[in-house]
């Protein structure tokens, strides 16, 4: 153990004189294990609703959107997906058709986004079995006549499984609307509110007829083996697709929500790390104090041989010291206070205003290793005021004023 790191750790633990310079130093590690228990925990929770939300969005959503342009239906759609399961890094592939309509049962209507699929394929891309509320476990088909809603949307029309719907789509130059009763097969529950409340899926066949879309399809979705790397798989399919059709990537789809939440996660970062830049001033207030009450003493280390610069070092290590102790209560507090949250769910959101209805916690080893890198540097930079301090120091004033 280097001396100036022996003599720092003596000082800590020697009686000091009045009890002001001992608080002084139990606030200082306090407020750094405060600042950092409360980022690691804020970071625990909003990375938690980046990854909650990014899975809740790719249980309904592919990981790539094909569709032509003008969102014009096409009737090609087999060739296409036949050249999408060409290419290497394409898992499925299935066609969809999707369309805006008004839902409508008893005296209760609203609008709803109704996607045609075909239930075997669809649940290659996005899971849709995971999402289903069925009575019995299996995959779940959607027959002829058939719907399934959304947990939220079927609530807001006051329907139950088994009760039919009106299901309503703009005729020809919006005169006349077309309409058509379908019986709700099943409900499913995403955990995404705006999926939940606004969404309804139907028969591919039944899309087509209702949609007029003259046997084609509204788009294609893509699954990847690798759904990080959607953007650069999705600018290869658009080149060898041709000008005819655009792919839109989940990440692209979702970029406005997504910004959002890393901004939020930078800012709060920035906002808490503001409370151990308040504790690093008590740091400094208690190395200055230290160096007042230790004066004689470092005058006297300075008379036998220790350089200036050893000395300083000395009440740097402290600092050091100080802000290493409250990083580490700070790690174990953040890090049990966020597992007893996982654990227990006692926090509840309102979905309608988060997307999500439960409050998601994920501790990431790189958000702590960020926390303690800005602890430790905001301590290093703490310290060195009060380490120069003790430079100026004169030797034989020290001893004969000490």
């Amino acid at each position: 153990m280097p001396l100036e790191i022996f003599i720092a750790l003596r000082y800590l633990k020697a009686s000091r004189r009045g009890v002001f310079t001992f608080l002084t130093s139990i606030i200082a590690v306090g407020g750094i294990a405060l600042g950092v228990a409360a980022l690691i925990i804020t970071l625990a929770v909003m990375s938690g609703f980046h990854t909650d939300i990014k899975s809740k969005i790719l249980g309904v959503q592919p990981h790539l959107v094909i569709l032509k342009n003008n969102y014009e239906p096409f009737s090609e759609y087999a060739a296409v997906c036949g050249q999408l399961l060409n290419n290497k890094n394409v898992k499925a592939a299935a066609p969809f058709v999707y369309g805006q309509t008004i839902l409508r049962h008893g005296q209760s209507s609203t609008g709803a986004a109704v996607k045609g699929i075909d239930t075997a394929e669809e649940d290659k891309l996005v899971s849709l079995n995971k999402i289903i509320l069925a009575d019995k476990p299996g995959p779940t088909v959607i027959k002829d006549g058939e719907i399934i809603l959304g947990v939220e949307l079927a609530q807001n029309l006051g329907v139950m499984k088994g009760q039919d719907v009106v299901l309503m789509m703009p005729g020809l130059y919006a005169m006349i609307p077309q309409m058509k009763k379908f019986r709700v097969g099943a409900l499913f529950h995403s955990g995404m509110y705006e999926y939940d409340a606004n969404l309804a899926y139907i028969n591919l066949s039944d899309a087509k007829a209702l949609m007029d879309t003259k046997g084609g399809v509204t788009g294609v979705g893509v699954s990847l083996k690798d759904w990080d790397n959607a953007e650069a798989v999705g600018r290869d399919i658009q080149k060898n697709l041709g000008e005819g059709f655009w792919v839109r990537s989940w990440q692209r789809m979702n970029q406005n929500l997504f910004a959002a939440l890393k901004l939020e996660k930078i800012m709060m970062f920035i906002i808490l790390a503001l409370i151990i830049i308040v504790a690093a001033f008590n740091i400094i207030s208690n190395l200055l104090l230290l160096t007042v009450e230790k004066t004689k003493e470092i005058g006297i280390l300075s008379a036998l041989g220790f350089s200036k610069n050893s000395v300083a070092r000395i009440f740097f290590f402290e600092g050091l010291i100080l802000g290493l102790s409250g990083t580490i209560s700070g790690i174990i507090l953040g890090c049990g206070l966020s597992l007893l949250l996982k654990k227990y769910q006692f926090v509840h959101l309102p979905a309608d205003v988060y997307y999500l209805d439960r409050l998601p916690v994920i501790i990431l080893p790189w958000d702590i290793a960020n926390v303690v890198c800005a602890a430790l540097v905001i301590t290093l930079i703490a310290s060195v005021y009060p380490a120069y301090q003790v430079t100026k120091l004169d030797p034989l004033e020290a001893i004969r004023y000490g």
